[in-house]
C-alpha cells in the first residue's frame, strides 16, 4: 500500500487508478507537502531508532522514539502549510513504523552502528556507495527548525549526533532531562482545532466528486 499526491485532485485520482492492483493498493492525497515531509524527516528518525536499539535501550524507547517522533514529524509539516491528519497515514506513521523497525533499512543500519560505538565517516565508506538519507535530511531538518523557532529534540540530537560528534549516550540523557512539558504541542494543537476534522471532510467530499464511481481508494 502507498499514498499518491498530487496537488490536483484530478490528477492525484488517475495515478491512482492507474497504479492500483488486486496486490498494489493505492490512496490518494492532495497534500504533497506533508507527504514529502513525512518521506524525508522519517529517515532521521530511522538513525535515531538504530542508534536507541545498538544502546540496547530496549523496545519501549524505540516506541517512544516513534512516537514522539511522528509529533515532531507532525509539528514540522504542520508548520510549513501540511495537514496533520497527513502523518495518521500511509505517508507519515506508516512509511515511519517500516523504516524504524525493517531490519533492511539503511538509516536504522546506519543508526544501529553508532550506537555500537562505530563512526560515521567509517560506517560511511563502508557501505559501497550506498547512502542513508537520514544523514543530510538531519542537517537540513535541524536547519529548517531552527529557521521556524521549532522545537524538536530528537531532529536536534540527531543532527548533532551526525554533524557535531555529540555522544549518543550523553544526548539521550539531556532528552530526557530538558524541561517538562504537555505532550500535544500548543502550535499542533490550534492546527487540530482550526478546522482538522472540516478540512478532512471537504479533502473527502472533494475526492468524491473528482473521481468516478468504482476507483479504487
Amino acid at each position: 500500500m502507498v499514498t499518491v499526491a498530487a496537488r490536483d485532485e484530478a490528477v492525484a485520482g488517475q495515478v491512482q487508478q492507474l497504479l492500483s492492483a488486486p496486490f498494489f493498493r493505492c490512496y490518494r492525497t492532495t497534500d504533497v507537502i506533508g507527504v514529502e515531509l513525512g518521506g524525508a524527516l522519517k529517515n532521521v528518525l530511522a538513525i535515531a531508532c538504530g542508534i536507541s536499539d545498538g544502546l540496547n535501550l530496549g523496545h519501549n524507547a524505540r516506541a517512544a522514539l516513534i512516537t514522539r517522533g511522528l509529533a515532531e514529524v507532525t509539528t514540522m509539516a504542520t508548520a510549513m502549510g501540511a495537514h496533520p491528519l497527513t502523518m495518521l497515514g500511509l505517508g507519515g506513521i506508516g512509511d515511519l513504523v517500516l523504516t524504524c523497525t525493517g531490519d533492511l533499512s539503511r538509516n536504522r543500519t546506519v543508526g544501529l552502528r553508532i550506537g555500537r560505538g562505530e563512526k560515521l565517516a567509517d560506517i560511511t565508506a563502508s557501505m559501497g556507495g550506498s547512502h542513508a538519507e537520514g544523514v543530510l535530511t538531519s542537517r537540513s531538518a535541524y536547519q529548517l527548525a531552527q529557521r521556524s523557532g521549532l522545537d524538536l529534540a530528537t531532529i536536534e540530537g540527531i543532527y548533532r549526533v551526525l554533524h557535531e560528534g555529540a555522544d549518543p549516550m550523553t544526548t539521550v540523557r539531556e532528552n530526557m532531562s530538558r524541561e517538562l512539558k504537555h505532550e500535544v504541542p500548543v502550535s499542533l494543537q490550534q492546527s487540530l482545532a482550526g478546522g482538522g476534522a472540516d478540512a478532512a471532510a471537504a479533502a473527502g467530499a472533494s475526492a468524491a466528486a473528482a473521481v468516478p464511481a468504482g476507483a479504487a481508494v
